[in-house]
């Protein structure tokens, strides 16, 4: 017989570099899925590991394995810090989404660091992960992973949007889940403003300043990404290769780059939410972004509702937690009505401590 409650840790870090993600919750089924978000913490990133993570693509293999085998230990590390100072003494296996390095489904490849037995070593408790290597291995997109999360826990909004580093939504269609990567939005919001030394546009005050440039905009709406249909995904390759240089191409000051994309993000994103008694939740660190989230509640005739900083800054965390869960009941935890995979399946790597580690 399954068991019916599970306390999990569960560990996310996204592509916008905030930090890595740590909660502490309970899943119950008993009767509907039922959670419990107990505890949680972000911890920010030191200089060295922003920098080598920024700037992952630029490695090679080689240089990945290693930066790989090092991210593993720092990761376990922070892992253990976050039991031992909150008093964690009721775990049954951590969840952990480690972070994406590469990802480039079109070629069958995608590769996320931090998702090693050493995790499970030097925590010392079974560990669940790397969530998105079988999917593009049976021909999906490896992503997003999180709206199967949204149809099992938030079931009473119509649309899930997650504004993090890219943009992505979730909504059932003709009885199937279906998900898709929509645009960037911090992963470049973060990028420019680092350049007069800040890490974000706090409450989009910046991007507010300025003026929106309508060749610069037309061109970011332009790109042929928006025209795909789903299953789509978005990754930081996509960003340097093809964003990047398109916005590199025009001499215009920070706050105006900044308002020009913050109205490109309003546009793409609002084009889905076009149904005025629709609900709709935003969660990821862009919910913040009150600037953001003002030009999408204009473009847009749904109702926007931003939850509690539980559910903003941990949703992501929270979700893979739940990933783990699944995947430790042999149960469906990947759509491939979202990915594009053959066929639904539970997917991840369960690794349990080896002794006299």
């Amino acid at each position: 017989m399954l068991t019916k409650s599970y306390n999990v840790v569960s560990v996310m870090s996204g592509t916008s570099l905030d930090g890595i993600d740590l909660l502490y919750a309970k899943f119950l089924f008993f009767g509907q899925l039922q959670f419990e978000i107990l505890d949680f913490e972000t911890v920010k990133y030191p200089r060295i590991w922003y920098e080598k993570l920024k700037t992952l693509t630029q490695y090679s293999k080689d240089e990945l394995k290693t930066i790989d085998d090092e991210y593993s230990v720092y990761l376990a590390e922070k892992i253990s810090e976050f039991i031992i100072k909150r008093d964690i003494r009721d775990i049954d296996f951590v969840a952990s989404h480690g972070h994406t390095a590469l990802h480039n489904p079109e070629d069958g490849y995608t590769c996320q660091i931090g998702n090693q037995q050493i995790l499970a070593d030097k925590i010392g408790k079974k560990v669940i992960c790397d969530f998105r290597v079988q999917d593009v291995n049976l021909g999906g997109q490896g992503a997003p992973l999180v709206p199967i999360g949204d149809k099992l826990l938030f079931s009473e909004y119509d649309f899930c949007v997650n504004l993090g580093g890219f943009a992505n939504i979730s909504f059932d269609k003709n009885r199937e889940r279906i998900a898709f990567d929509i645009c960037p939005v911090n992963i470049v919001l973060n990028y420019f403003v680092s350049s007069i030394g800040i890490e974000y546009d706090d409450k989009g005050k910046i991007s507010k300043s300025g003026l929106i440039n309508s060749e610069l905009l037309k061109n970011l709406n332009a790109l042929p990404f928006y025209n795909l249909n789903p299953p789509k995904s978005l990754g930081l390759e996509w960003v340097q290769q093809e964003v990047m240089p398109l916005i590199e191409r025009f001499d215009i000051k920070t706050k105006d780059l900044l308002r020009t994309f913050v109205e490109h993000a309003a546009i793409q994103i609002s084009k889905y939410l076009d149904n005025p008694n629709s609900k709709v939740l935003i969660t990821g660190g862009g919910a913040y972004n009150l600037f953001l989230i003002e030009r999408i509640k204009a473009l847009s005739e749904a109702e926007i509702i931003i939850p509690d900083k539980a559910i903003i800054e941990y949703k992501e965390a929270l979700i893979f937690g739940l990933l783990g869960v699944l995947k430790d009941r042999n149960e469906i935890n990947c759509l491939k009505s979202v990915t594009g995979a053959k066929k639904d399946h539970s997917s991840g790597v369960i690794f349990h401590p080896k002794i006299n580690v």
